[in-house]
């Protein structure tokens, strides 16, 4: 299993991005709001992740910077959970600033595991 969170695996076409916060389905799992697309253009292609969180709740960037740091690694860690079927994700983190990687990770799981369930559910879109 090939561990590392490449470039072509995180999200950064403007368009895609646009297409997945206009056209995506979306769950809140604290502390997570998850957006998805399942893509059909895309099957074969590894999964594309958007990290982001929010400066209301994280003043200072170098805290953002921080979270972001840990929700990659959560992602890293545990992104075999879902298949690499061309799948446009969103993690917008809307939890504490203190949260532990320890904390994190288990969230990631569940996360992760729920959206498969989702995906299985949801139809692809062209």
């Amino acid at each position: 299993m090939n561990y590392r969170l490449s470039k072509n695996e995180r999200l950064h076409a403007e368009k895609l991005i646009k297409e997945l916060f206009n056209e995506g389905s979306s769950f809140f799992l604290y502390p997570f709001k998850v957006l998805f697309l399942k893509k059909e253009d895309l099957i074969g292609q590894p999964n594309q992740v958007l990290f982001s969180v929010s400066k209301k709740k994280i003043k200072k960037a170098t805290g953002r910077n921080f979270i972001k740091r840990r929700l990659k690694e959560a992602y890293r860690l545990n992104k075999q959970i879902l298949p690499p079927d061309g799948i446009i994700l969103g993690l917008i983190f809307v939890g504490k600033a203190e949260m532990s990687f320890a904390e994190i990770q288990p969230k990631m799981v569940q996360v992760l595991n729920r959206l498969n369930r989702e995906l299985s559910q949801t139809p692809f879109s062209s």
